[in-house]
């Protein structure tokens, strides 16, 4: 096998085997893992992408500046934490810190709504995205697929 077959950014082989879920395919490829197949020739493809955006909600002043002061109050303590590291013993570490999450928690509320307030109703909602196909082919370089369809073939289940 070259240089190019291995790190070519599309696989070239033959299919083995096509599943529904990529659980599937993960797990056929697991379980040639185990049978000791050179499991390097193998990879999972997806095909016929989809972006797929869940909305969860409805966005609103008051929901944007409650998520910005948890990102402050997180930011607020990581910055907290660093300081105290740097402090001197004079000052306490505790009180430090827990300044630095309240300024954080107050300016991320502050930004989170004046943001939003900014956005001009666009983008009300919030949601989450990923990237989803309807297919997953586990597709093996040429000299080796023969011997993975015969190991697959053991394991039960699709195979080509």
């Amino acid at each position: 096998m070259s240089a190019q077959e291995l790190y070519s950014d599309i696989p070239r082989g033959q299919v083995v085997g096509t599943f529904d879920t990529y659980l599937e395919a993960q797990t056929a490829v697991d379980f040639l893992s185990d049978q000791e197949f050179p499991v390097q020739h193998v990879s999972i493809v997806g095909s016929d992408l989809r972006m797929v955006e869940r909305v969860r909600g409805r966005l609103t002043r008051g929901r944007a500046a409650l998520a910005g002061a948890g990102s402050g109050a997180w930011f607020g303590l990581f910055v907290g934490l660093l300081l105290s590291l740097f402090s001197s013993s004079e000052t306490s570490d505790l009180g430090l810190i827990a300044a630095a999450v309240l300024y954080g928690l107050v300016f991320g509320a502050v930004f989170g709504f004046v943001g939003h307030a900014l956005s001009g109703g666009r983008r009300d909602f919030t949601s989450t995205s990923k990237i989803v196909s309807s297919k997953y082919d586990v597709v093996c370089t040429w000299a080796e697929a023969d011997r993975a369809r015969e190991v697959l073939a053991r394991r039960g289940g699709p195979a080509l």
